[in-house]
């Protein structure tokens, strides 16, 4: 009886993980696809308005961040969650404050982003230089998003982030488990940030509904994640990423645009 218990268990979480993660790609792709689909690009955070009218799209557009990140982020981070909630007894209260606070940090982040690119917005009103060199801030990403990729930064929130059951147990406290779950998403969230942020940005500059790059994007973050040989896939995608930026930097004909 108790196997049985546990396997309806562990086809009720694979489905919900499944169903929360597939929901993601789907609402994306139909946003992608409706006339609310420049609601989710960055360059409406900086368009006019009032004060209230700049929350608001920088809300909208933290919010279809969040739903990027589940589609993109959370897939990555499977194992970690499938620790946590085998540790706690199957805990679907706990695993949703877990969830909760790994996608606040990648909500800050997403803030944070849109923020700078205001100010960077603010920057090329303000240059006629950068203004009529449009490739020079898409090849900064890219050379940003590649030499990151050799970063000890990078290699060390990586390790931490391929090591679910030890950062759950160095982290998980038997009081207040409410609050220790939420935390433990946060800290989690932080060290995906920490190995991310810089693949991210690319992300930023398509935008949240460009199905094309999260495909990539998310793969990529997936195998150097969570499959035991992604280490092997780093450093070359950082070379990839770095000559493409490099070879848009000094005009190489032929180096397209990535967005």
């Amino acid at each position: 009886m108790a196997q049985h218990r546990a396997a309806a268990e562990g086809w009720l979480f694979g489905g919900a993980m499944a169903g929360l993660i597939g929901g993601a790609w789907l609402s994306l792709g139909l946003l992608g696809a409706s006339p609310y689909a420049s609601y989710l690009g960055h360059d409406l955070a900086v368009e006019g308005g009032g004060a209230g009218a700049v929350a608001a799209r920088v809300a909208v557009f933290v919010a279809g961040w969040v739903l990027m990140s589940v589609a993109m982020m959370l897939p990555s981070s499977l194992p970690l969650v499938t620790v946590f909630h085998t540790i706690t007894g199957g805990s679907w209260r706990l695993l949703g404050l877990l969830v909760a606070g790994y996608l606040w940090m990648w909500g800050l982040f997403g803030v944070a982003a849109v923020l700078a690119d205001g100010g960077l917005h603010a920057l090329v009103d303000r240059s006629p230089w950068l203004a009529s060199r449009p490739h020079v801030i898409p090849a900064a990403l890219l050379l940003t998003a590649g030499l990151f990729q050799f970063s000890p930064l990078k290699h060390s929130c990586l390790e931490r982030c391929r090591s679910p059951i030890g950062f759950v147990i160095q982290h998980w406290r038997s009081t207040r488990h409410a609050l220790q779950a939420f935390a433990l998403g946060n800290r989690h969230g932080l060290f995906c940030v920490g190995c991310c942020w810089a693949l991210m940005l690319l992300m930023f500059g398509a935008g949240a509904v460009n199905l094309g790059w999260m495909l990539v994007l998310g793969a990529l973050m997936f195998v150097e994640k969570a499959v035991a040989w992604g280490r092997w896939i780093t450093a070359p995608a950082g070379a990839l990423l770095a000559l493409w930026g490099l070879g848009l930097l000094l005009r190489v004909p032929g180096v397209p645009l990535p967005f």
